[in-house]
């Protein structure tokens, strides 16, 4: 026992020694075991040589990348204002446009908007053109509502898609942009042929004529083109020009063969002594590519919240993934709605009416051919409740107008002043005023007619 404790006692200074050598040698290290190394800041580095605009366009992009858009737009600008001529112009402004599209929002989308416009302005002739363009039109495609709501967003986006294949028809981007164009005319098909179908089973077949036929020869990539066409057949076979509804019956049989429509429509062509068409060999590969092309399936989860979303849903998955979509806009002619013609005619309802022309300095305000002038029952002409008597003293400011006409004004002006409402008293009516205003020049000049008083006033203030 006495040996252990003699051991032990030798052991514990030898123990210190080694622990001392060891937290020497730590401290001699730089202190790399106890404390981190310092991070240098590469931007503000001697050894750094890249350029400023280079480094801010670089931190812009970072910040951009994990969410910070207002810090790296602000940036980007800031590159734009600092460096005009720098070689990352184009990209910032690209890149601002990127920032407000993903973003996202009514506000940011209509900033991404303009912006994209914007680039497509200055930077015609660069690759990214193209890019810029499609996402102006992307951007009302992302803000596109339900067939039966606004079809602002969607009519805008129509005409941006075409815009984007008629200037760049061989980019590689063309095939997206055809897809979202079929897939933007199925929505507006859609909505159309909702309210003509209102309109069909409230049996107002004008209404509901007008719409179809616009579907039908604007949209022929609507996946409910044959119904239309069948819609359009009963309307007009329940009139009684009957033969207006076989040209519909033979576009099904020809334009639409694998329909489950066509037995009846070539019944209903038999019926009214029409021949019967073949089908078109180009419509059979159409539609068979059509039925055998791959669809987008929605999840079973997202299903319930499409009856709370603005968005389209069954639209964008029923719409043709085969075929040219239509690249010509819409015209008035095709819309179905009566329009005003110009001139002095209007096609309301079936009768003609003639509109009333204002023209300046005109008392009563419309010509003779808009006005109803009727015979009293005495025998004289009744005057409208414009026109003035020309058997009323003169007025002080009516004086001192006339004071300013020539003198020898014609007599011819009295004679014009009304217009008569039959032949018979326009005989009478001029010599009245004839002998009026020839009484007023002779004898007392405050009898001079009311009309040539007017006309003088007229040459000073027209109205």
């Amino acid at each position: 026992m006495l040996r252990t404790s003699m051991l032990a006692t030798a052991r514990r200074p030898a123990l210190f020694v080694l622990t001392g050598l060891f937290l020497l040698s730590a401290t001699q290290c730089d202190a790399q075991f106890l404390h981190k190394k310092k991070k240098l800041n590469k931007s503000t580095s001697a050894e750094n040589t890249a350029e400023p605009d280079k480094i801010l366009y670089g931190k812009a992009i970072d910040d951009l990348k994990h969410g910070r858009h207002e810090v790296g737009r602000l940036n980007l600008q800031t590159l734009i204002n600092t460096y005009p001529d720098s070689e990352y112009l184009a990209k910032a402004k690209l890149a601002i446009a990127d920032s407000f599209y993903k973003e996202g929002g009514t506000a940011n989308l209509t900033q991404a908007v303009q912006a994209y416009k914007d680039f497509d302005i200055f930077f015609p002739m660069l690759p990214e053109a193209a890019y810029a363009q499609l996402q102006v039109a992307m951007t009302h495609f992302k803000q596109m509502e339900k067939p039966d709501r606004d079809r602002t967003q969607a009519r805008a986006a129509e005409d941006e898609f075409q815009v984007f294949l008629s200037k760049y028809p061989s980019d590689p981007l063309a095939s997206k942009a055809e897809q979202h164009l079929r897939e933007v005319q199925e929505l507006l098909a859609e909505g159309d042929f909702r309210i003509a179908y209102y309109y069909y089973v409230k049996e107002d077949k004008k209404a509901a004529e007008s719409r179809l036929r616009a579907i039908v020869n604007r949209y022929p990539l609507y996946s409910k083109s044959d119904q239309a066409l069948w819609m359009l057949g009963n309307i007009w076979q329940s009139t009684e020009k009957k033969e207006v509804a076989a040209p519909y019956y033979t576009r099904i049989v020809r334009n639409y063969p694998l329909s489950p429509l066509v037995p009846n429509a070539k019944t209903r062509l038999k019926a009214l002594g029409a021949p019967v068409p073949q089908p078109d060999p180009q419509a059979v590969a159409w539609m068979t590519a059509e039925q055998n092309a791959p669809r987008p399936h929605e999840a079973l989860i997202k299903k319930p919240l499409k009856l709370v979303t603005n968005g389209p849903g069954q639209e964008l998955t029923a719409a043709a993934r085969v075929g040219k979509p239509t690249m010509t806009p819409e015209s008035e002619s095709e819309s179905g709605i009566d329009i005003l013609t110009g001139g002095n005619q209007t096609r309301l309802g079936t009768g003609t009416g003639i509109v009333a022309t204002i023209t300046p300095g005109s008392s009563s305000g419309t010509t003779g051919s808009a006005e109803s002038v009727t015979p009293a029952t005495d025998g004289t002409e009744e005057k409208p409740a414009t026109q003035p008597d020309p058997n009323a003293p003169a007025t002080a400011a009516e004086n001192s107008a006339n004071s300013t006409t020539a003198a020898g004004t014609t007599d011819t002006a009295p004679k014009t002043d009304a217009a008569p409402a039959a032949a018979g008293q326009a005989t009478d009516a001029a010599k009245t005023d004839a002998s009026t205003a020839q009484n007023g020049a002779n004898g007392d000049g405050k009898k001079e007619s009311t009309s040539k008083k007017k006309k003088g006033l007229r040459k000073i203030v027209p109205w």
